[in-house]
């Protein structure tokens, strides 16, 4: 449930609301707009039996929140969460661009993609330490030591980190190293590793289930805000459908969805829908044009020679193209670079 505030409550009314709240034993989500104030209520409500919330001064209406994701929806926060990450913000006007390869093979192959997408005008450095693989025999990554070139990496060029992590005994290490952590699409729904992630602290990047429903996806977001980690970002990445010709389906739809149901930000990975770079730079464009807050595309210095997902990485030179096109479609829709 959602307490509504009249325009024009005072701070004194808003603590009493709050008062009483925590006197039922149920927790309180302050949510401060331009047009109004929301407290939300977090436990259970039978436990306000009696209270007459609306006869309380400064109190316009209480509102059901029908939807089991109760902090990550839009009636929490009305007006949107953004997340901060080391002073980069997600969520806001300006677009967020992370990149880098599929998985780090090296120092020198990290080094080389990260100037170039830095010069490029990415944020972060994107890599995958820990490669869960659908073989068991393919790649599995460099593990810790990845996590260790990351952070060398970033600091050299200025690139905030994010990495995958797998399990939730990897937490320690990865916050060590990372400035987000990404929950991968087999991850979704590993409901201990989302409510250890939540206990860290970290801002965290959560995909989307390869055949998870939005429902599902926000009610994983939950639980990780549920520990008090409200630092959540969303990742739509494709789901998987009877189509072929592409990896996965991009579900352009969620971007647009989320945005009404959710105050959470949201991304696109253009490279996991794809498989292929030929489609990356169209998909991400239209994932821009339809609202999202930015994307996370897999670059690598020399696609060929890839350990991992070399079809679907994109060149330097490529990447840099794809974000003079994003600037302009991110102009004709209100948003910047």
């Amino acid at each position: 449930m959602i307490i509504l505030m009249k325009t024009g409550s005072t701070q004194q009314d808003i603590d009493a609301v709050v008062s009483l709240l925590k006197e039922r034993g149920l927790g309180a989500n302050l949510s401060t707009g331009s047009q109004a104030t929301v407290i939300g209520v977090l436990g259970d409500k039978t436990k306000l039996e009696g209270a007459n919330l609306e006869l309380m001064e400064g109190v316009e209406k209480c509102v059901p929140i029908m939807h089991s994701y109760k902090l990550a929806s839009r009636e929490m926060t009305p007006e949107g969460r953004t997340v901060n990450v080391g002073g980069v913000v997600i969520g806001g006007k300006k677009l967020v661009m992370m990149a880098g390869p599929c998985a780090v093979e090296s120092e020198e192959q990290v080094r080389e993609a990260a100037l170039g997408v830095k010069e490029a005008g990415a944020q972060f450095l994107r890599g995958g330490a820990y490669k869960p693989r659908t073989s068991p025999y393919a790649f599995q990554g460099l593990e810790d030591e990845g996590y260790r070139i990351l952070r060398r990496v970033g600091d050299e060029t200025g690139l905030k980190v994010i990495s995958e992590i797998v399990s939730h005994d990897e937490i320690d290490v990865a916050c060590k190293y990372c400035d987000m952590l990404q929950i991968g699409a087999r991850n979704m729904q590993n409901f201990r590793l989302l409510r250890e992630v939540g206990r860290s602290g970290k801002p965290v990047l959560l995909k989307r289930g390869v055949a998870s429903t939005i429902e599902e996806w926000l009610d994983a977001a939950e639980y990780i805000m549920s520990e008090g980690n409200y630092n959540v970002v969303l990742c739509e990445r494709g789901v998987r459908t009877f189509e072929t010709a592409t990896r996965n389906t991009l579900d352009v739809s969620a971007v647009p969805v989320v945005r009404e149901r959710s105050c959470l930000p949201i991304l696109i990975d253009p490279s996991h829908a794809a498989g292929k770079a030929a489609y990356v730079a169209p998909l991400a464009l239209a994932g821009v044009a339809a609202g999202a807050d930015g994307l996370i595309v897999e670059v690598h210095p020399n696609p060929r020679t890839a350990r991992s997902d070399a079809a679907q990485q994109l060149t330097v030179p490529a990447y840099k193209e794809l974000v003079e096109k994003v600037s302009a479609v991110a102009a004709a829709v209100g948003r910047e670079l």
